[in-house]
């Protein structure tokens, strides 16, 4: 399993990613889920993968192999027109690739499925967030919904709900994400560090900061403590809620259906 975000900010961008692709008690691997492609001054574009590795892989590779300077290898992330253009070939990309598995009965919800988040920028159009299905349909990031997580989602998601604000600076964006994600792989063995990010500034047309969250980075480690500490704190804090004797039901019943079993003796 996986977790991955995808976020519009009034700056730009966002991703995050974790690495892990599988785990046992004596079986856990890393692979990186995030690729960038890169025309600096033309475009960036930004993609992150969940689902079945043979799957995301063999659609990153087809779509790398297509940004090779070879007039046959077309369209290409780095020639198409629009973000739009780049999540439809992105998606008929994932569906070609499933494809080819269903010889061996399998199909697109199946175990080769996959999901990606696509976003980046285009000389002459704004920045664009897209979350593409396994089916190589799609949907974009807006006002309703400003941000995407594939994978493991639920478990980071209750911290983005709440704290999220479009007016967040990268580095007020960069501490949501650590606490969703330290969330999530305390909730989750299959996702683990280190974790994959980049933001990237609206307008710029040029890679932002990339870079990895190892699982021994002491800021991380120090912002997962002490959101750890404020949450027991904020718990304390909270109005007393009052269960007290004379405010128990006369029976341990919901209407007239008991809901606790009790042991009777047999003398009786």
């Amino acid at each position: 399993m996986t977790y991955c975000v995808g976020m519009q900010l009034d700056q730009g961008l966002v991703f995050m990613s974790d690495t892990r692709t599988n785990a046992g008690f004596d079986n856990i691997s890393a692979y990186r889920k995030m690729h960038i492609w890169e025309a600096p001054g033309e475009r960036v574009i930004t993609l992150v993968a969940a689902g079945n590795l043979a799957t995301t892989q063999a659609v990153l590779s087809l779509l790398d192999d297509r940004t090779r300077p070879t007039a046959e290898r077309e369209p290409s992330l780095l020639n198409v027109p629009s973000m739009f253009q780049a999540a439809r070939l992105v998606g008929d990309t994932l569906v070609s690739v499933i494809e080819q598995h269903k010889g061996s009965g399998q199909s697109a919800d199946s175990a080769f499925s996959a999901t990606f988040i696509l976003g980046g920028q285009i000389l002459g159009g704004p920045p664009r967030l897209f979350l593409i299905y396994p089916e190589g349909n799609f949907i974009e990031a807006g006002t309703d919904t400003p941000f995407f997580q594939i994978g493991e989602m639920k478990y980071g998601r209750p911290i983005l709900v709440r704290a999220y604000d479009p007016a967040l600076s990268f580095d007020e964006a960069m501490k949501l994400l650590l606490v969703s994600f330290d969330s999530t792989v305390k909730a989750n063995l299959t996702v683990g560090a280190p974790f994959d990010y980049h933001f990237y500034r609206a307008g710029s047309l040029n890679c932002g900061h990339v870079g990895r969250v190892e699982a021994d980075d002491p800021v991380a480690r120090s912002i997962a403590d002490v959101w750890s500490e404020e949450l027991k704190r904020a718990i304390e804090s909270l109005p007393d809620y009052k269960i007290s004797d004379s405010e128990a039901a006369p029976s341990c019943a919901f209407g007239s259906s008991a809901f606790i079993t009790r042991k009777v003796s047999t003398s009786e």
